[in-house]
């Protein structure tokens, strides 16, 4: 309805749709509602605690006896063994896979061939192969010699003698180890600019100067979360072990198994925590040294599990002081 003539409407009787009801820096954002994601959420945690719940409340795990055996001496004897295998094997299958990946890369067609032909045979064959074939190979050869080639050799020595059940796992898990290893190395290497080697080139830096302190820091950002991989499937992989007269903590667990059958299923539990346990710690030390390497790789480093709890907390208290002021 239009006003009569020489009426003077003001701002107070203007329609209040024309005026926020409050100032815009006062309103709040509504997030956007997903029911999905609530809905996936809740399925989720209802089948976790189900597991959960099943997990405790069975009988057949018999978790008395899973605290019997977890920190038994023959268990623990085993599980130094294991530590002792792995250990032993990262170390030699990853100087044997930067060799053979140095071999791979190299400009001789002979070292070449021969690394690829070491990879292809080794990553061929399985494992447990590996191990009985080591195990028996005093039948094959009884002494083993250093000498010139279909001629006189300089010395010999027994091969049952250092042929202990140590060195066999040892050896076999690091020949096996070594092939995966210069795969991740090589890979490795390759993902380095190439514009980093052309500029060490031109400063006239020397080969090994350059591979030490240039090209191959910058490939660990690379070969770090991959071999940490292969160091995961290394520690149980040392559960193969066993089939070589070796009582590591597979071993241990399976004996005692043997002796008391009853107690088959708590042990085998107990073998899964400790494997649990150590493949944690693997990934933990993982974590650390991935944020070392990603210095100036990255603008900020990635936070770690207190500082992602600490900013989970801070924000929390935001949330409630800013809730509880609305």
């Amino acid at each position: 309805m239009s006003e009569p003539p020489g009426t003077t409407v003001s701002l107070a009787d203007a329609p209040s749709t024309d005026v926020p009801s409050k100032p815009l820096t006062a309103q709040r954002v509504q997030p956007l509602r997903r029911p999905g994601r609530w809905l996936v959420t809740l399925v989720v945690l209802v089948l976790v605690a189900q597991f959960i719940h099943g997990l405790v409340t069975n009988s057949f795990y018999q978790w008395d006896r899973f605290g019997y055996w977890f920190l038994r001496p023959t268990i623990l004897d085993g599980l130094v063994i294991t530590l002792e295998v792995a250990a032993l094997s990262a170390v030699l299958g990853l100087l044997g896979g930067i060799l053979l990946a140095l071999a791979r890369l190299s400009k001789s067609p002979v070292l070449r061939a021969a690394s690829w032909t070491y990879v292809w045979a080794l990553r061929s064959i399985p494992l447990i192969v590996v191990l009985i074939f080591l195990y028996n190979f005093s039948a094959l050869y009884q002494t083993l010699s250093i000498g010139v080639p279909f001629g006189p050799a300089f010395f010999s020595f027994d091969e049952s003698k250092l042929a202990t059940d140590m060195a066999v796992a040892v050896v076999g898990l690091s020949l096996n180890e070594a092939a995966y290893a210069a795969e991740v190395v090589r890979g490795g290497i390759l993902s380095v600019d190439q514009g980093q080697h052309e500029a060490a080139s031109a400063l006239g830096l020397p080969k090994s100067y350059q591979f030490r302190r240039i090209v191959f820091p910058q490939a660990l950002r690379s070969i770090t979360p991959n071999y940490v991989n292969q160091l995961i499937g290394l520690i149980k992989s040392t559960s193969l072990v066993f089939y070589v007269s070796l009582l590591d903590l597979f071993g241990s667990a399976q004996t005692m198994g043997s002796t008391y059958p009853g107690d088959i299923v708590p042990l085998l539990l107990v073998v899964t925590v400790w494997y649990l346990i150590l493949t944690s710690v693997v990934s933990v030390i993982q974590f650390y040294v991935e944020r070392h390497y990603a210095r100036g790789a990255t603008r900020s480093l990635p936070p770690t599990p207190i500082q992602k709890l600490r900013a989970g907390a801070t924000d929390l208290r935001a949330r409630i002081r800013r809730e509880a002021s609305i």
